[in-house]
């Protein structure tokens, strides 16, 4: 059954923002509790919500105009001399495009540099795939002294922004474009590195590890399994790096079987975190919900996911894939 620190109407009428709200909220927050927090953007103040943060603190805002790679660089120089700054542009762009400056200038160095990489994913509608970053996860997660995050709605998004201030080194957050169901509450609980149980059957058979976005619909598939008499337990994994590898290790053990849920490539992400760790801890079967090894394309969505298999329905089907493979 959901969580009861969830939002009771979320498979009913859920409240919807955009994760990049999340930010804009968490930026200022971080704003108003540090004054040495900055944001900078790359001609993209309105689109990223950088711009909340500027309305807020005009005098801590810079404007790079299209410039990432400078960006990145300004913002390692801020950091080290005592600033804590936040880049903005669409995760094509930041880290897609910066990464080497992100890698050289801020990673190496240990910097408190909070990269902020909006629109990722699938969600930039008729952008197509120059726009949909897919591999944004993969590219940070290999960088040494990097935290990554992919909250799973608007609130958790908040949450992680504010909290990215307070690490002390560099972070990568991923941000989606459009409204998703907001699935958590003030009174969830966020902490960097520990994963959260978002719904809990009696004796689960799979456990279900999402993140980002796409844990709205592995609740719906938990929902729907439930009542094909298939108990799971549904896992957010909003921290990447570092990966919570006692709850992974806790729930391989208790269920004996595991699928991974994402908006990015099966290489590099989510479900390649969960194999490495499992691979140490406790190996069990692992089924895969992702992107197969494909560039992105325009379209709403909702097409688009169901377009690469990002559904309910798919998780459904890969649910029953994984307990096939069990032996315990």
């Amino acid at each position: 059954m959901l969580i009861e620190t969830l939002s009771e109407k979320i498979f009913d009428t859920p409240e919807m923002a955009a994760t990049r709200d999340g930010f804009g909220k968490g930026s200022v927050e971080a704003g108003k509790a540090d004054e040495r927090v900055m944001v900078l953007t790359a001609d993209l103040a309105e689109s990223t919500r950088a711009e909340w943060f500027q309305k807020e603190f005009p005098n801590r805002f810079i404007e790079m105009g299209v410039a990432e790679q400078n960006m990145a660089v300004v913002a390692s120089g801020l950091a080290n001399y005592g600033k804590i700054p936040y880049t903005t542009s669409y995760a094509a762009f930041n880290p897609g495009r910066n990464w080497e400056h992100i890698r050289t200038t801020i990673a190496l160095t240990k910097l408190p540099v909070i990269v902020c990489g909006m629109h990722a994913g699938l969600q930039t509608g008729a952008d197509g795939a120059t726009h949909q970053m897919l591999e944004d996860i993969a590219l940070m997660r290999a960088l040494p002294n990097v935290t990554v995050l992919s909250p799973c709605d608007a609130e958790e998004a908040k949450k992680a922004t504010a909290a990215a201030a307070r690490v002390g080194g560099p972070v990568y957050i991923r941000f989606g474009r459009e409204k998703t169901p907001v699935m958590t509450t003030s009174t969830t609980p966020f902490e960097i590195g520990t994963g959260i149980e978002l719904w809990r059957g009696v004796a689960p058979q799979v456990a279900l590890v999402s993140t980002g976005v796409l844990a709205y619909q592995t609740l719906l598939a938990a929902k729907q399994l439930e009542t094909q008499g298939i108990s799971v337990v549904v896992a957010n994994i909003h921290t990447i790096k570092p990966i919570d590898e006692t709850l992974l290790e806790k729930l391989a053990r208790e269920c004996g079987a595991v699928v991974t849920v994402e908006e990015h490539q099966m290489t590099g992400g989510l479900g390649s975190a969960v194999a490495e760790t499992l691979s140490r801890k406790y190996p069990v079967p692992q089924e895969y919900i992702a992107v197969q090894n494909r560039f992105g394309q325009s379209g709403k969505a909702s097409e688009l996911f169901a377009e690469y298999g990002l559904t309910s329905e798919r998780i459904v089907e890969a649910t029953a894939r994984a307990i096939s493979r069990k032996t315990i």
